[in-house]
């Protein structure tokens, strides 16, 4: 297999050396997140916040009180994830949370929201996973269909939404993704 650079030359890559970057005890917890999300989760009415919060915090997450999780929304590892309390987690949001993500108290995430923890290494032949933590602070609001990442050595751009993330601690006119810490 070949694979094209960016700068038109082609690499050949062993696929035989692309392993994977989680170890087998992640892969099973993952197995059994899934079982559950699939059986127990995701069939649950949507008033059984509680519920929910119950078989998250069965599989590590930190969720606080009074927390409303929504049935549609999809999580990867339930044990990197922290939720302050009274926070919401809205229909369709999607916590891609390889690493950890953190959301403080009084949040809303709107619907179709992306939490994303991980990307690849484009200039690595073998595209190998990179990751970093997400935080999101206290009563602020992720506006609906954004895209919350992290930018990473190799991306040459922020990551674009059609919407923008609000905080009531952000400067007025700039998006709270401007005001973070390390951006």
């Amino acid at each position: 297999m070949s694979v094209a650079l960016a700068n038109s030359t082609t690499a050949s890559v062993d696929a035989s050396k692309c392993v994977s970057a989680h170890s087998r005890a992640n892969q099973a917890a993952r197995l059994l997140w899934g079982a559950a999300w699939l059986l127990l989760f995701r069939p649950s009415p949507r008033f059984l916040f509680g519920w929910r919060r119950f078989l998250l915090r069965l599989f590590g997450a930190h969720i606080g009180r009074g927390a409303h999780i929504y049935p549609s929304v999809r999580i990867w590892a339930p044990w990197n994830l922290e939720i302050g309390a009274f926070s919401a987690l809205g229909h369709a949001v999607d916590c891609y949370c390889v690493d950890r993500v953190q959301i403080g108290s009084h949040v809303g995430i709107s619907q179709y929201s992306h939490l994303c923890t991980a990307s690849h290494d484009v200039s690595d032949p073998h595209l190998g996973l990179t990751h970093a933590p997400i935080s999101v602070g206290e009563a602020a609001w992720v506006a609906a269909d954004v895209f919350v990442g992290r930018v990473f050595a190799s991306a040459r751009a922020r990551s674009s939404a059609r919407a923008q993330a609000y905080s009531k601690t952000s400067n007025p006119g700039r998006s709270s993704a401007e005001t973070q810490p390390g951006s």
